[in-house]
């Protein structure tokens, strides 16, 4: 009886060891903005990821608004309640459009970068962008920060999404800045193929 209670034991911790959390620190964009939340990309990414044979649960932490800042203050507990191995940062368009100083930004990006690092998981850092109209020097600033940590912490960049859906007028909610219910299987698709070299 105790030789197979050991094996049982055995198999549970070894699945459990190979299995991985990825969690989702996002604003609106990922959080599904004005759509039931089973339909966020970050929930229809989990299955994808698992067809491919990784041992994946998604958690999705984004709220609809978040800054940089909200993000930097509820990363501890999330860290901590959740024990990610990856953590995507999909924050800053809210400060963007806010016109919060560049420094600012990339200041919270640094503190949550390192705070993922000092828990063992690992920033995944996705690019963003905000429209042109905010000007050329701030546009410019901004978009750099990405990049610059990207390489200062050996972070991966990701691709802005939003990027390619915006060349979709049908993928777009009439507000201009978010994507449909019915964007969210194809930005699942292009996270799952963005992320898998990092798995």
């Amino acid at each position: 009886m105790m030789r197979i209670l050991s094996v049982v034991l055995f198999i549970f911790f070894s699945l459990n060891a190979y299995s991985t959390t990825l969690l989702v620190l996002g604003d609106s964009l990922s959080a599904g903005y004005r759509m039931p939340v089973e339909k966020s990309w970050p929930v229809l990414l989990e299955p994808l990821l698992k067809e491919q044979g990784h041992d994946i649960e998604v958690v999705n932490a984004s709220i609809s608004g978040d800054t940089t800042g909200n993000g930097l203050a509820r990363l501890p507990q999330l860290l901590s309640r959740h024990q990610p191995d990856l953590v995507i940062i999909e924050l800053g368009a809210n400060d963007g459009l806010r016109g919060f100083p560049p420094q600012t930004i990339r200041n919270n990006l640094r503190q949550m970068i390192t705070q993922i690092h000092d828990q063992g998981a690992r920033a995944l850092l996705m690019q963003i962008r905000i429209p042109p109209n905010y000007g050329k020097r701030y546009s410019d600033s901004f978009s750099q920060i990405y990049p610059a940590l990207s390489q200062q912490f050996k972070a991966p960049l990701l691709p802005f999404f939003l990027e390619q859906v915006i060349l979709k007028p049908e993928w777009m909610m009439d507000d201009g800045l978010h994507p449909t219910p019915e964007a969210q299987p194809w930005i699942a698709q292009f996270m799952a193929s963005e992320l898998t070299p990092h798995l």
